[in-house]
């Protein structure tokens, strides 16, 4: 009797040991928390950044870069944070919440107004938002998607803030914002330039936003303070600005600053 029981209490051991990831595992594996227009260009780093250190795990987490920046003020499990904009990261590292030193700049993008491929409206400028046939604008919201504040930037520089806001319809993120456009939910819409080529067979880019409307688009990256997974995190940000990665966000349509 006795020794079924240790057959048995040794059987569930094992069960419940192959079934965690041992020490190893985790201390390889880090969350990167990354803005979601960063979203095809960061798997695919991912995957040769993995070529590397095959042994490493990276786990990625994309959305707003401002609902991100709050995840990790609540206290998120993140070890890296790319933002699409200086803002957020500042918001954070003003608070001592991104490893001194870990700080780079490592790419940057441009805003474009866009409207569906299948759309009837003609439009040719950011003025011809004024029309009376374009109902429906969509941008990022601008309290927490910085496309939708360069698309803010660049509306009131223009002297259309005012005038459409009213036609404004509020997006969770830029990907979203993008697929009501692809979809011909809305007349017209403002992304990055890398989301529209994304979805070039659905989305029609208009004109690039003018020069000296809207804060550069500034991707940085950092390291967050308390990860007990520092190393990894630091060769993730270095293969981020290497050339390989380079050469895959270009290929995304991102500028390189590095």
């Amino acid at each position: 009797m006795k020794k079924i029981f240790f057959m048995i209490f040794f059987s569930i051991i094992v069960v419940i040991e192959n079934a965690q990831p041992s020490f190893g595992q985790i201390a390889k594996e880090i969350t990167v928390s990354a803005a979601i227009s960063l979203k095809n260009a960061f798997e695919e780093i991912g995957n040769t950044f993995k070529g590397h250190h095959p042994e490493a795990r990276l786990l990625f987490n994309f959305g707003a870069s401002g609902d991100l920046a709050r995840q990790i003020e609540a206290g998120a499990p993140v070890d890296v944070f790319a933002s699409a904009a200086q803002k957020d990261m500042d918001d954070i590292d003003k608070k001592g919440m991104i490893l001194p030193a870990t700080r780079t700049n490592f790419a940057g993008n441009g805003v474009v107004l866009v409207n569906p491929f299948l759309s009837s409206i003609r439009i040719e400028s950011f003025e011809d938002l004024r029309k009376t046939e374009v109902k429906r604008i969509v941008i990022g919201n601008p309290k927490t998607v910085p496309a939708g504040r360069y698309a803010e930037e660049v509306l009131k520089s223009l002297n259309l803030w005012e005038r459409i806001i009213d036609k404004l319809v509020l997006a969770e993120n830029v990907r979203q914002a993008l697929d009501y456009v692809a979809r011909n939910e809305v007349d017209a819409g403002m992304v990055y330039t890398t989301d529209a080529m994304i979805r070039s067979k659905e989305v029609k880019i208009v004109m690039k936003a003018p020069h000296g409307t809207h804060q550069p688009v500034v991707y940085p990256i950092g390291v967050v303070k308390g990860t007990k997974k520092e190393f990894l995190a630091r060769d993730f940000i270095a293969f981020v600005v290497s050339r390989d990665a380079k050469d895959i966000l270009k290929k995304y349509g991102f500028e390189t600053l590095r």
